[in-house]
């Protein structure tokens, strides 16, 4: 089974063609900066790579591009030929607990859901529309991010606002990175030669937007990210948690609009906010105060919430750092464990910086791990299963 997997950014494409069950890429390619003039194609297949300058203006462009790459490469010859393309939408609101289908109906409600991911929601769609052009007969499939956190209790998922917010506008937190939390939570379990049903973990996702989870005996029981993908951790832009007052003082003391506040929080604040760098490379090579009081700021958010977590849990197996920071970055994971002894937590310092996959101590009650996230290959097994079962 030929399953392609479509991540649409707001200006980029990425994608993945599957050979499934056996989970074969036989394809990947990368679109990226849609709509500027130095536009690039980043193609692999096998062992070979090709980065393509190009002109691409549209979404529409850069799947025809992708298009004729698997064409030119003898891959598949058209979209047309797959069994399958999975969308990664990543709020799915209350609508959405499950792997879905694509009709008009879904789209409408993908539309709806757009104020609440404004940077993600619109540019998921957009893929679903294109490929639903370029391949009209091919089963159009949506797995969402939010779908993972659905089994959050009440007590959880709920805000101290007066119910009636939740009953009649299902203001609520829903929870984001789901893919990426499941195939991580899967992957823990395998290294810990055990069922993920029962193992406790604390689960870090950490990159340019980042979330943590604390997962009970195989479901997600709460995570940082709310109503929005801005709740929570400081990201590279997005401020995570803040008192609620702030920006109703930004529009009555310092006239702002709500369009203002919203790209404030969201496009100009966290990392970027603090330091004029929302890139985490480049902020860890600098001296000046403001990056270091920002990289403090991001650890410090960290620890509170495994904090937190570990209250919540009572017991914990395992801590697991993923995503672009949490793979690469050992002095960010070391600055993360620093003091956690209290919760069975020791890090062995000589493995983090090897980047090693366990790099918790023999001792340490809670094993740590770092382990690359997969969103891609869990959309494509989720697919994969849906389809089984129809």
């Amino acid at each position: 089974m030929k399953i392609a997997v479509i991540n649409s950014g707001s200006s980029s494409i990425k994608f993945k063609l599957f050979l499934m069950p056996q989970g074969k890429v036989l394809a990947h390619a990368l679109v990226e900066k849609i709509g500027e003039t130095n536009s690039t194609i980043t193609f692999k297949y096998d062992t070979n790579k090709h980065v393509i300058p190009s002109v691409i203006k549209t979404h529409h462009e850069g799947l025809k591009e992708i298009n004729a790459l698997l064409k030119k490469h003898e891959i598949v010859e058209h979209f047309c030929v797959l069994d399958a393309i999975a969308h990664r939408v990543v709020h799915g609101g209350e609508y959405f607990k499950d792997v879905t289908i694509i009709d008009e109906e879904v789209i409408e409600k993908i539309k709806e859901l757009i104020p609440l991911a404004p940077l993600h929601n619109g540019a998921n769609l957009e893929g679903i529309l294109v490929s639903r052009k370029k391949a009209p007969d091919v089963v159009q499939i949506a797995v969402f991010d939010t779908a993972f956190h659905e089994t959050m209790p009440k007590e959880a998922y709920l805000y101290a606002l007066p119910y009636e917010m939740y009953k009649q506008h299902k203001i609520r937190r829903y929870g984001f990175h789901g893919t990426s939390h499941s195939y991580i939570m899967k992957e823990t379990a395998k290294n810990m030669g055990t069922d993920a049903k029962k193992l406790n973990m604390i689960t870090l996702h950490l990159g340019n937007g980042s979330s943590a989870c604390a997962v009970k005996n195989g479901l997600s029981i709460d995570t940082s990210m709310g109503f929005t993908p801005l709740e929570g951790l400081v990201m590279g832009s997005r401020c995570g948690d803040i008192d609620p007052a702030i920006p109703l003082y930004m529009q009555r003391e310092l006239g702002m609009s709500v369009d203002e506040v919203d790209a404030l929080l969201n496009k100009h604040s966290g990392l970027l906010g603090i330091c004029k760098d929302k890139d985490l490379r480049e902020i860890e090579k600098r001296e000046d105060e403001l990056s270091k009081v920002a990289i403090e700021m991001m650890v410090r958010r960290v620890k509170k919430y495994i904090g937190a977590y570990a209250a919540i849990l009572g017991r914990v197996d395992a801590l697991v750092f993923t995503a672009g920071i949490g793979e690469n970055s050992y002095t960010i994971r070391e600055k993360i464990l620093q003091n956690l002894e209290i919760f069975g937590i020791e890090l062995d310092k000589k493995a983090n910086r090897q980047n090693a996959a366990l790099i918790s101590k023999e001792s340490s009650k809670v094993k740590i791990f770092v382990i690359k996230t997969d969103e891609e290959f869990e959309i494509a097994k989720q697919s994969e299963e849906f389809l089984k079962n129809q």
